[in-house]
């Protein structure tokens, strides 16, 4: 009987809980248009994002840019984290890292979804940036304010053309409705603490 390599094992199990995880998303960008009686083509026309890849991102056949969550979320009203919170904790008092599985985003971004606050408007998210990745070449923005706590590693925040470099224990609170992109210049990964909330 083979052995089986415990790295190998690790990436599948990676894999799967992605798969699952895209899937989750999918579903709920469906509900979500099919509740406004939303075609398609009009969240394609409201987004920017074609009809054939969203019907790709509605079936978990690929994986979204945060970008497109982004856009995709506004125009179905909701915040990207309400799209990626996939694993109802809302009534637990204790959230366990272990119990919140992660979305692995195209740009290699991790993210652990921990609380998603309504009645507050407020999210808190753990990511992990892969060295050497970013959100994505062209920069994003969100109607939420965001404050962003390194706890391991580096990160070059770049806020309208300005760039930020933060270390292990920096934290950066901004607007995100600025032009912003993040990006893991260093050979480490790079692990934060994100806590954003609805602009009053």
């Amino acid at each position: 009987m083979d052995d089986i390599d415990p790295e190998t094992s690790d990436v599948t199990r990676q894999d799967e809980t992605t798969a699952r995880m895209l899937a989750a998303i999918g579903r709920r960008i469906r509900y979500l248009r099919k509740s406004r009686d939303m075609t398609l083509q009009q969240l394609a026309a409201s987004s920017g994002v074609s009809a054939s890849m969203l019907s790709l991102v509605e079936r978990g056949l690929t994986s979204p840019s945060i970008g497109s969550l982004i856009v995709v979320g506004e125009a179905l009203g909701v915040r990207i984290s309400e799209l990626m919170a996939t694993d109802d904790h809302a009534g637990d008092l204790v959230v366990r890292h272990r119990n919140v599985q992660p979305v692995v985003l195209p740009e290699q971004v991790m993210r652990r979804m921990m609380r998603e606050d309504h009645a507050t408007g407020i999210s808190l998210s753990v990511d992990e940036y892969a060295p050497g990745t970013s959100t994505g070449p062209a920069p994003i923005r969100q109607r939420v304010v965001g404050h962003g706590f390194v706890i391991e590693g580096t990160l070059t925040i770049d806020i309208e053309g300005t760039s930020h470099v933060l270390e292990e224990g920096d934290l950066i609170s901004f607007a995100f409705d600025r032009p912003h992109t993040i990006r893991n210049h260093g050979e480490t990964p790079a692990r934060t603490v994100w806590v954003n909330a609805e602009r009053r």
